[in-house]
């Protein structure tokens, strides 16, 4: 079974603003004549609730929709929510399911998503809202002006927290060079990368709700979140444990847990060092750490991640890499005397610059 947010999501995005389907709903709402409809992939299951009606078989369009929306009865459509089935059909469930709802239409509504596990939408000709049901979850679309002015509020939020994040990065390249790092510092780090994903999760949301009225927010978006995911990354693999790396667990592993945070944990210092694979005493969060070097060597110019990868195989850690000779480096298999110099020159470039950055 799909958790909310997973079904939430398609759901939005099956009824975005823009879409014909988007356009009937609005339609039958500002009409005020209220409306029962309910998507299915399997037309024999809705055959034992439907009692009445009549059959459709036609494509689905806003004009359809609204039309057919006039009669007291329900709505049938196919799962894509691209065909009407039926219409003017009465919706008979089993009265025995619970429901939390108390209108008619809404009580009907949930306990056919309970009974079916389709997703089954409720127009309320009263209260001015569309209600979704799927399983025993329920989604109570807002005012698409609320969730535009939401969306920006979020986006500013997010502008605020990337500040936070791109700073602390700089203060870590800083302390990465001069050898001063501590498991504090990275968790700072990790806990800023993942308050900026969860509002990127969370804008996301907001721009399958709005559709085409969504376009400058997915652009802001974008900007904003740009090269996030990739940092949080190379961060990761720089300061796991070995370990954890012994125990066969990947970045990718590790990523994947960090995501399943709530905010609460989010926010917990010693969660996230846990996850790292640096557990201990409170006292552990100031022992100085190595970084092997994938974020920083990544920001080398025309340096492939597998030469990257050779050279922590080859050093172990950054500073070792920063400290060797040419003539080392250039012993790296895809180096050679050119990338060498390169590479020096790189890092070169990058320590005066972060040391400059820490300072503005």
């Amino acid at each position: 079974m799909k958790d909310h947010e997973e079904w939430l999501d398609e759901v939005l995005e099956l009824i975005a603003p823009g879409t014909q389907f988007r356009e009937g709903l609005e339609n039958i709402l500002r009409a005020k004549t209220g409306g029962l409809i309910i998507l299915t992939e399997d037309e024999e299951t809705i055959k034992s609730l439907v009692d009445g009606g009549f059959k459709i078989d036609t494509s689905l369009s806003s004009t359809n929709l609204y039309e057919l929306g006039k009669m007291d009865g329900a709505i049938v459509l196919d799962e894509d929510g691209e065909d009407i089935i039926y219409a003017n059909a009465l919706l008979i469930p089993d009265p025995s399911i619970s429901s939390s709802e108390t209108g008619s239409r809404h009580r009907t509504a949930e306990r056919v998503a309970k009974q079916t596990g389709n997703l089954v939408i409720a127009i309320s000709e009263r209260r001015d809202i569309i209600t979704l049901y799927k399983d025993d979850k329920k989604h109570v679309l807002e005012d698409i002006r609320v969730v535009l002015s939401k969306a920006n509020q979020a986006v500013q939020t997010l502008e605020k927290y990337r500040k936070v994040f791109d700073q602390t990065l700089i203060n870590l390249s800083a302390l990465e060079f001069e050898n001063l790092v501590t498991i504090a510092d990275v968790v700072t780090v990790i806990k800023r990368a993942q308050m900026v994903l969860k509002i990127e999760n969370e804008i996301e949301r907001y721009i399958l709700e709005l559709g085409n009225e969504g376009r400058l927010i997915k652009m802001q978006l974008e900007e904003l979140v740009m090269n996030v995911e990739e940092e949080n990354e190379l961060l990761i693999k720089d300061y796991i444990a070995e370990e954890k790396l012994e125990e066969g667990i990947t970045a990718e592993e590790v990523i994947d847990e960090l995501k399943e945070l709530n905010k609460d944990d989010m926010l917990n210092t010693r969660e996230i060092r846990n996850i790292l694979g640096h557990g201990g005493n409170v006292n552990s969060l100031d022992l100085l750490i190595d970084p092997r070097g994938y974020r920083i060597l990544r920001k080398i110019p025309r340096l492939p991640m597998p030469v990257i990868e050779n050279l922590v195989e080859e050093f172990g850690d950054l500073n070792e890499i920063n400290v060797a000779s040419l003539d080392e480096l250039d012993e790296v298999e895809g180096v050679g005397e050119v990338r060498a110099q390169a590479i020096k020159d790189g890092l070169r470039r990058l320590r005066d610059q972060v040391l400059l950055d820490r300072h503005i």
